[in-house]
């Protein structure tokens, strides 16, 4: 999947256990409120059935590659061989004054070099033909240059805005008012044909880039459901005779196996979520669920969470997560897992696969990078977090002119063009003899791909989303594919699909500080007798405010 969270090599969602707000985060709402007529932290709620008028009318474009393996949706289908032939999908440069575009996009590891330096920006920017200059920042702690940026209402012309970073940032829907453009007569109906790769992204992510009443965004459709995996590295398993885990016993057996600190190995990295996963605590909404007389209750208020957080606090006191995880929220946890094998279940989001398996390999010719199947720790089927919400947003900066506007959704048009284009090959893969080599099953990427190729494009586009192909990764698609296509029953049934949330502004403010202590009791400086404490601050300090909004926001049929 081209890019799920965090690297894309990972994408979406919290792609990934992403943090910080800090103080930027408090600073935010009271900045942002004083630009509305009516400030107010209170949330809001918008029924997307009620969003048709505003969305843009969908056109499938014509000679779409036919896939190979087909996806449950919403998995989507794969593609084990590249086309043969490439067609050139838009045939005007898009861009047309020579003005450059400023852009900000995240990025999981180093960062790429800059425009000046990179071949690649410099390859699809003539292809632009107007330049598009990246300011790149770490994924880790996007969340927190937003809430800066909105703070000094200081925006790119493009800002790629993750949907798991829109969870927490307070007065969201206040901000889009204040700092971006209403795309909503640029785009809605038949307006979207001038856009042809726009008007051929799903429906349901159109709608769900409505704020407002008004389409705010381009969405980026995902390209798969799920949030987390957990990978393990077969390769280490298969040496030491150790099979997949099925279960939570085999898991924590392989752990203390597998684990040396003579030989600088560890088990995990923050495993936490897939924990939480394995014990069933729920994950909709960012951790709601309806309890069985039809109110709403958080994941911290159920016993499933209490089980998850022991099971985790164990691990780490058992000593079984690596140091440099436990030290450092900057440990480099992807170098630690692919590269050196310090690491052998790890964490991410399923885009981080297929980048780490083909920039490791070489390296590594016996790298096998795999995902530990979803159970259950009480039996039973398993319970899958995920959705098929986009993977984020493309926003466009208030007050440019019309013209401006009509140039920066050409670039997002180019920029989307599907699989079996030339702009895709050149978007995806860089320019031919520097970037990539041909094989006869596609583009292979050079050693400068994966230095200078870091989504920058993807990240102010979207695209109908596929899975593949990867000529350096043969097996990955179908891989990927029997894995999505196997947990994907198990998906995790959102009482609240359909309805697009602004929670509480308190609410929001309070997640990372409670998650915080959170972190603080799974590496043992707080006690475990400390998490009622820490539930009852979290009603307090907003959890309350959005159990009613949640529960007033239930669709007619959940209530």
């Amino acid at each position: 999947m081209t890019s799920q969270h965090p690297d894309p090599g990972s994408s979406r969602r919290r792609f990934l256990g992403l943090v910080g707000l800090g103080a930027a985060a408090a600073a935010t709402g009271p900045l942002l409120a004083g630009c509305s007529e009516k400030p107010s932290g209170a949330g809001a709620a918008e029924q997307l059935d009620a969003v048709s008028g505003v969305v843009p009318a969908h056109r499938d474009l014509p000679g779409a590659v036919q896939p190979d393996i087909i996806g449950t949706r919403p998995v989507p289908d794969g593609y084990t061989r590249y086309p043969g032939t490439l067609v050139d999908a838009i045939a005007d440069k898009p861009g047309t004054s020579g003005k450059q575009v400023t852009a900000m996009t995240p990025a999981w590891g180093p960062a790429p070099p800059g425009i000046a330096q990179s071949a690649y920006l410099q390859a699809v920017n003539a292809e632009l033909g107007t330049p598009v200059n990246f300011t790149i920042q770490d994924g880790n702690t996007y969340a927190d240059k937003l809430n800066a940026m909105f703070g000094a209402r200081d925006v790119p012309e493009l800002l790629c805005v993750p949907g798991w970073e829109v969870e927490k940032i307070p007065r969201f829907a206040e901000a889009i008012k204040v700092l971006f453009e209403d795309l909503t007569d640029h785009l809605k109906g038949d307006a979207v044909n001038t856009y042809p790769m726009l008007a051929s992204f799903p429906t349901g992510a159109w709608r769900n880039a409505v704020w407002n009443g008004r389409l705010a965004a381009v969405p980026n459709p995902t390209d798969g459901p799920f949030p987390w995996a957990l990978f393990t590295r077969k390769d280490l398993l298969d040496a030491r005779g150790l099979a997949v885990p099925k279960s939570l016993d085999e898991l924590l057996t392989a752990a203390k196996q597998v684990t040396d600190p003579a030989r600088k190995v560890w088990a995990f990295d923050d495993v936490f979520a897939m924990i939480q996963m394995f014990h069933k605590v729920p994950g909709s909404k960012g951790g709601w669920r309806l309890r069985s007389d039809g109110t709403p209750e958080f994941k911290y208020e159920t016993p499933e969470y209490r089980r998850a957080l022991e099971v985790m606090a164990k691990i780490y006191k058992d000593g079984l997560v690596h140091p440099d995880v436990v030290a450092s929220k900057g440990a480099d946890a992807n170098q630690l897992f692919a590269k050196n094998g310090a690491i052998v279940f790890k964490q991410a989001g399923v885009g981080f696969w297929q980048g780490a398996q083909a920039e490791h390999q070489k390296t590594n010719p016996t790298l096998n990078i795999q995902p530990v199947p979803i159970f259950s720790v009480t039996g039973g089927d398993p319970l899958v977090w995920g959705d098929d919400e986009p993977i984020s947003y493309t926003f466009v900066k208030k007050g440019l002119g019309k013209e401006r506007v009509r140039e920066l959704l050409r670039i997002i048009n180019w920029c989307s063009a599907p699989l079996g284009s030339q702009e895709a090959q050149l978007r995806d893969f860089g320019v031919e003899g520097k970037h990539h080599t041909t094989s006869p099953n596609g583009p292979v990427k050079t050693d400068l791909a994966f230095k200078e190729i870091a989504n920058q494009y993807f990240f102010i586009s979207g695209r109908n989303p596929t899975v593949g192909p990867y000529p350096d990764t043969p097996n990955y698609v179908r891989d990927v594919l029997t894995y999505s296509n196997q947990m994907v029953r198990f998906l995790e049934k959102d009482p609240w699909d359909g309805v697009k949330l602004e929670m509480p502004a308190a609410y929001k403010a309070n997640q990372v500080p409670t998650e915080d202590k959170f972190t603080d009791v799974l590496r043992g400086r707080r006690p475990l007798g400390d998490v009622d404490a820490i539930v009852a601050e979290w009603k307090t300090n907003g959890g309350e405010e959005a159990r009613r909004l949640l529960a007033k926001s239930l669709p007619k049929a959940g209530r």
